[in-house]
């Protein structure tokens, strides 16, 4: 891992995915971007002579200010920081700016409380995670030494799964983690061990994996009534870290995470999230 993008607002959550990217830096001697998206408009930016220059010069200033009191944090030292500022229409194009920056990992904090639907939907964060093609990381909470031991990598096990699976495993690999495949059987859509053991094979052999007997074996099936309620019932009970999940593009979490969440569940779901698009 070389570079790490870190969306920032000068929020307390931003400060929060700085000192986990931070961590990680350190770990794997990656340097990190911070980068303020300020979103001023077309005609902010191109007129001239006005008050509207002013304004960007002013918000420019500010953010140059601002990045100053971030940047200057102990957890820093000995990394490489380098702060943007870019402007934007439409908040999906962090994408293309990290893709042009080579960017390895997405570090973004998230200021959601009532579990994991209900911070993405509508918010940055998420718009980042549906049009991410880099793996997201999303911190809920301030982590002072990020270092987690077991990761849960939760879907399908359909052939469209097999990409983010590769990267979940090669990530989880990098950052020293161990990955604990997972596969909710529904109540509603229930499968017999057979049915899901075969469905679970194939998705090995496709994948190209060298042991797909002994990864099969490596699956945990989980019981339950919903996948948003057999994920974080599961992650509870096995003291899951960090929760690793592929998502389908546009329609992102919001897609996965459908139908109803056990409120009492969700509330206690404080772990951070990585994303891997399909």
């Amino acid at each position: 891992m070389k570079k790490i993008l870190v969306p920032v607002d000068f929020s307390k959550h931003s400060e929060n995915a700085l000192e986990v990217a931070a961590s990680i830096a350190k770990k794997q001697n990656a340097e990190i971007v911070a980068l303020h998206m300020m979103g001023l408009s077309d005609a902010v930016v191109t007129r001239n002579q006005s008050k509207e220059v002013f304004e960007a010069m002013y918000y420019m200033r500010l953010a140059e200010t601002r990045f100053a009191e971030l940047l200057d944090k102990d957890y820093l030292e000995g990394i490489k920081v380098t702060d943007a500022v870019h402007n934007y229409t439409i908040f999906s194009e962090i994408n293309d700016v990290a893709k042009e920056m080579e960017i390895d990992l997405i570090v973004m904090g998230s200021h959601g409380t009532t579990g994991l639907k209900e911070v993405f939907v509508g918010s940055n964060t998420e718009k980042v995670v549906r049009t991410s093609e880099i793996p997201v990381l999303v911190i809920k909470h301030q982590t002072t030494n990020f270092n987690p031991q077991l990761g849960v990598f939760a879907c399908d096990f359909l052939v469209n799964s097999i990409a983010p699976y590769k990267k979940a495993k090669r990530m989880f690999d990098l950052l020293g983690i161990k990955m604990q495949p997972l596969y909710i059987n529904l109540a509603g859509d229930f499968r017999n061990t057979r049915e899901i053991e075969k469905r679970i094979l194939h998705f090995m052999n496709e994948a190209k994996d060298p042991n797909p007997f002994e990864s099969l074996n490596d699956v945990v099936q989980y019981n339950d009534y919903s996948v948003e309620a057999g994920i974080f019932a599961y992650s509870q009970i096995t003291g899951a870290d960090i929760i690793a999940l592929p998502t389908q593009g546009r329609q992102g979490l919001a897609h996965f995470f459908s139908g109803s969440i056990g409120e009492d569940v969700v509330n206690h779901s404080d772990l951070p999230v990585m994303t891997f698009k399909v």
